[in-house]
């Protein structure tokens, strides 16, 4: 590794080169980054202690939660603590650890949306057969197969700069360390490489979505026979997977599915699927699901009732 990497760290221009909008932007990640650990934290703890939520659709939603808190740790605490410096460093060996762990939680979330779509699909077109097709250990084994996809795609993500020469310059025009923006800095011909992250990551972006996309053609489809209460019923369940899957995938089919060139406007998507997403998760699930927010306000009477006594 030392004979193709002569540089040891890589500096990060981040969001603004202004220090009093650095020092805005640090009140406000702060306070969204919080927002999004105690929002996703309540959704686990309410899943994980509510009996009401037993079902596969919460499983999955309390994994989706404890991921989003993942994904979104991957880049906000460097994020938020190179506001408030004026060198934005990051070692070479952290540049890659980020790289792997961004791309490892956003693979297991595009896996466990999936997942909640066909959950969904079976729900609503096989209802006299939800229960023993996602029992227990079929949502389990899903679960694991989502944490085991988001790993070897972000393997194969790594492995695909891990080996190439960074010799000069260091200065990455990002607030953290991403696949594309790394390739504009390596000092070897990167074009077939560029193809392959395009392969890994944006087909699968497209594929995961296709078969969202898919999911909720063939629901809808089925709906057409059941009555306006059972359609209103379904499509409201239905509606908070859908809104989350299109403010998730979207942006990642914008940066990932393209040539490894960078867009000035990159910055401002990446903190949408970093920052806004991960936050935005509990708010959609939470206020358009009677059963969470019931389960919510008793787990703060019984937090309550314990912190008095």
């Amino acid at each position: 590794m030392a004979n193709i990497h002569n540089v040891t760290e890589f500096l990060f221009l981040g969001l603004s080169p202004t220090w009093e909008v650095q020092r805005v932007c640090f009140v406000i990640f702060l306070l969204l980054y919080t927002a999004i650990i105690l929002g996703n934290l309540l959704i686990v703890l309410t899943v994980a202690t509510s009996r009401s939520l037993g079902s596969p659709m919460y499983f999955f939603l309390c994994h989706l939660s404890f991921v989003e808190i993942c994904y979104s740790s991957s880049t906000a605490p460097k994020l938020i603590s190179d506001l408030l410096t004026e060198r934005k460093a990051i070692s070479l060996w952290g540049c890659m650890a980020q790289v792997f762990f961004l791309h490892h939680f956003g693979g297991i979330e595009m896996f466990l949306l999936t997942v909640m779509a066909y959950d969904r699909y079976v729900a609503i077109c096989r209802p006299l057969h939800y229960i023993s097709i996602m029992n227990r250990k079929v949502c389990i084994v899903l679960v694991g197969t989502a944490w085991l996809g988001g790993f070897v795609h972000s393997l194969g993500q790594i492995l695909l700069i891990f080996h190439l020469p960074f010799c000069g310059p260091n200065i990455i025009d990002h607030y953290f360390c991403d696949i594309l923006p790394l390739l504009k800095l390596a000092c070897a011909d990167t074009y077939l490489i560029g193809l392959l992250i395009v392969a890994n990551g944006g087909t699968l972006s497209v594929v995961s979505f296709a078969v969202l996309l898919a999911s909720y053609v063939v629901i809808l489809w089925h709906l057409r026979t059941q009555s306006a209460e059972g359609r209103r019923k379904a499509l409201s369940t239905c509606g908070s997977h859908v809104t989350v899957v299109t403010l998730f995938f979207v942006p990642c089919v914008f940066i990932y599915l393209r040539p490894s060139a960078t867009l000035p406007v990159d910055k401002l998507v990446a903190v949408f699927y970093t920052v806004i997403t991960p936050l935005l998760n509990p708010i959609i699930y939470s206020l358009r699901n009677a059963e969470v927010k019931k389960a919510v306000k008793k787990l703060w009477i019984r937090t309550t009732k314990l912190n008095a006594n």
